[in-house]
């Protein structure tokens, strides 16, 4: 079955006093949330994934997957939502449903007129209107560390992202990984730091240019908490 239908992405943000509770971007088809139909375990990917210039959104001749929602806990706990996006001639194709926690997702395939696909796709990802002040000097901030791509090669660290949480409007985390972030193919030692900083009433650009100076200083390690890895780790790296 095909339902050929319109194509809306929903950016929405909690209430400040929900703790825990993160952004995420629904996803309407002809006005139906098909997330709340479909996966009720957790919210939709936060648009940091999902909207970005060229993001996993972006269709091509090439099919591939995407995930538009996870559960709370973790998706090897409860599960998550999948489709598999791909641009068939003259339209965009979702189809090939999946949850690894369920035998089969209640979904039709839905086709979309590629060029008004394209166009909400742009139109959402432009669309910043929904940020609160700490959370864009967080995009800011990671957007230019991640072009000085050696500020941390002399710290032995890695960037591993710049959060802004809904229910604390008034700061931004910055996590950073040593020696590297942990991966499937290198069982080496990791350890994962963060950093708090608060966030002023300056503009969010200033701020952002303002600790990007701050962090590239000094090791930021000094001045954060240790947060992930293990003690054996720990003390492999030199850490008590």
């Amino acid at each position: 079955m095909t339902a050929d239908e319109r194509l809306t992405l929903r950016v929405v943000v909690p209430d400040a006093t929900r703790t825990g509770e993160s952004v995420e971007v629904r996803v309407l088809v002809g006005g139906r949330d098909i997330l709340a139909d479909a996966f009720g375990k957790g919210p939709g990917e936060d648009p940091r994934y999902l909207l970005i210039p060229g993001g996993p959104l972006t269709a091509g001749s090439e099919p591939h997957e995407v995930r538009l929602a996870k559960a709370s806990c973790t998706e090897g706990c409860c599960g998550a939502l999948y489709v598999t996006v791909q641009r068939d001639g003259e339209d965009v194709l979702w189809n090939g449903w999946r949850n690894p926690d369920e035998d089969e997702v209640d979904l039709p395939a839905f086709r979309f007129p590629a060029h008004e696909y394209q166009r909400e796709i742009e139109r959402a990802t432009a669309d910043l209107s929904w940020e609160w002040p700490a959370r864009t000097v967080a995009r800011l901030l990671e957007q230019d560390l991640r072009q000085r791509t050696d500020w941390l090669t002399r710290w032995e660290c890695e960037l591993g992202a710049i959060s802004a949480w809904p229910w604390r409007r008034d700061q931004i985390n910055v996590f950073l990984f040593h020696p590297g972030r942990p991966s499937v193919s290198d069982d080496g030692p990791w350890l994962q730091f963060q950093m708090t900083l608060a966030v002023s009433h300056d503009t969010p650009a200033e701020q952002a240019a303002r600790l990007a100076e701050q962090l590239l200083a000094a090791d930021p390690r000094q001045a954060a908490r240790l947060v992930g890895g293990s003690p054996e780790f720990a003390t492999q790296l030199g850490y008590t």
